[in-house]
């Protein structure tokens, strides 16, 4: 039955995901602007995919992108690039791990002269 939602959820997500961003563009575009709202809508959407493939896929995370001692992935609220950068700071990635870190501060610009994007993406989630 698990396995029957579970296929179920993957396949509607991108039909539903289509319908919401049409209607989140129609309700919100006029008073917030276009681009604006594509910009918010995607920026939530991709942390909320980062937040639960953190979570989702933590075995296949441990296994290939830190080394038998590193920080966890798969802690519930983390993304992958805090739990990244905790193991880029603990120094404890594997070769894989350093090329996601790598291509990750390659994209987010912003940060290229602060430490790059994992560094500056660690959650603190003892508070």
């Amino acid at each position: 039955m698990g396995i029957i939602l579970y296929l179920f959820a993957v396949l509607l997500f991108i039909p539903l995901t289509t319908i919401n961003i049409i209607i989140v563009i129609w309700k919100n575009a006029w008073t917030k602007g276009f681009l604006k709202t594509l910009n918010q809508y995607f920026f939530t959407g991709a942390v909320g995919l980062d937040i639960f493939a953190n979570y989702e896929f933590r075995t296949l995370w441990n296994t290939t992108l830190r080394t038998r001692r590193g920080y966890n992935f798969g802690i519930k609220e983390e993304t992958i690039s805090s739990a990244l950068g905790k193991n880029q700071q603990l120094k404890t990635l594997s070769v894989i791990g350093w090329m996601l870190v790598y291509i990750l501060w390659a994209i987010d610009y912003q940060y290229w002269k602060k430490g790059g994007h994992c560094a500056n993406s660690i959650i603190d989630l003892q508070n």
